[in-house]
């Protein structure tokens, strides 16, 4: 097991080691908590955009079904006849320059896994800099949007923001309560206070502590042929390799295995660079992955390569909501 695996498990299941981190956390939420001083006190550079930015995010490390949801945040306000745009870190990218307009033909070694799969889903406009005010004045100057989606970007107080979103794994939930490095939140809990609202991935239903979502498998997705087959296309009981380089991939095994498949995990880093090489497992059976990897290993997949496509389904309650906090930014009630 990886150092960082290591590290997560503990975080979220307990270790006497952690004690040894708490001088270091110490000085970490000092310099976070000054930070987030600074940005409500209106100090430092902090660039507004002239249409509504919303921020969606987490104050956790690791996956929380973040791009599951911005995708579903898109699609929503597209249907009501916004003009979205999303900027992002881009991390992992490697473009020629700052900030880069993400394109569909792009690789994603260059463009990065996460802001290319949403620019192929969507089509979205989309740009990437790890300075999102500047993403946000390059993607302005390209494409007029009504609303500025930021892919994460919570802790990211040069951009000023007028809704922020934050999600949360709701079976790891905030793990110990420790911020960076004896435990895995970037920001203390108390920042919950000050978002707009918290959404719980998992979660059964709505609580007093947010709103609950879940992430719904759809379709198995052939890499080579780009082809959608239902998800009876396996059979109950079916043996496969499962792939995936995200931030908690555990949920990802543990979906399939909720299809009534028999998946032998093959846990990646998140954001991990792939080869046919390195998937080539044996004894031979069908490859899944995450569409997050999936779009880095459409390149080199083999025939017997998919892809579980999945679409974040929020409770009615947050739809109201989200519809409600669009019409007060928008000025106007959104179209059915």
């Amino acid at each position: 097991m990886a150092f960082g695996e290591r590290l997560v498990r503990a975080w979220y299941e307990g270790h006497p080691a952690l004690s040894l981190l708490r001088p270091l956390e110490c000085l970490y939420r000092r310099v976070v908590m000054r930070k987030r001083q600074r940005f409500e006190a209106g100090q430092g550079a902090s660039y507004r955009a002239p249409v509504p930015v919303v921020v969606v995010g987490n104050i956790t490390v690791g996956g929380t079904g973040k791009t599951p949801m911005i995708l579903y945040l898109i699609e929503h306000c597209q249907r009501q006849g916004l003009r979205v745009g999303v900027v992002s870190r881009g991390y992992g990218a490697r473009p020629p320059h700052w900030p880069w307009r993400v394109l569909p033909e792009q690789a994603a070694a260059q463009a990065g896994d996460e802001p290319l799969l949403i620019v192929r889903r969507t089509g979205v406009p989309l740009v990437i800099d790890p300075d999102r005010s500047q993403a946000v004045r390059a993607l302005l100057a390209a494409e007029p949007v009504d609303l500025i989606l930021s892919d994460d970007g919570l802790q990211h107080y040069r951009l000023a923001r007028d809704l922020e979103l934050v999600l949360i794994d709701a079976a790891r939930g905030l793990g110990n309560g420790r911020c960076l490095p004896a435990g895995p939140l970037r920001e203390p809990r108390e920042r919950l206070a000050s978002v707009d609202a918290v959404l719980f991935n998992g979660a059964p239903a709505d609580s007093a502590q947010g709103f609950a979502f879940t992430l719904q498998p759809t379709a198995l997705i052939n890499l080579r042929s780009g082809k959608r087959h239902s998800l009876e296309h396996f059979p109950p009981g079916q043996a496969l390799h499962a792939v995936a380089g995200i931030g908690n991939p555990q949920r990802f095994f543990k979906t399939l295995q909720a299809l009534h498949w028999q998946p032998l995990p093959h846990p990646f880093a998140d954001h991990a660079q792939y080869s046919a090489e390195a998937l080539s497992f044996q004894p031979p059976l069908p490859v899944v992955m995450t569409e997050k990897d999936a779009v880095k290993c459409q390149p080199f997949a083999a025939d017997d390569w998919w892809y579980l496509a999945v679409e974040a389904v929020p409770s009615p309650a947050f739809v109201v909501w989200f519809d409600q906090q669009l019409q007060r930014l928008l000025g106007t009630p959104p179209q059915p």
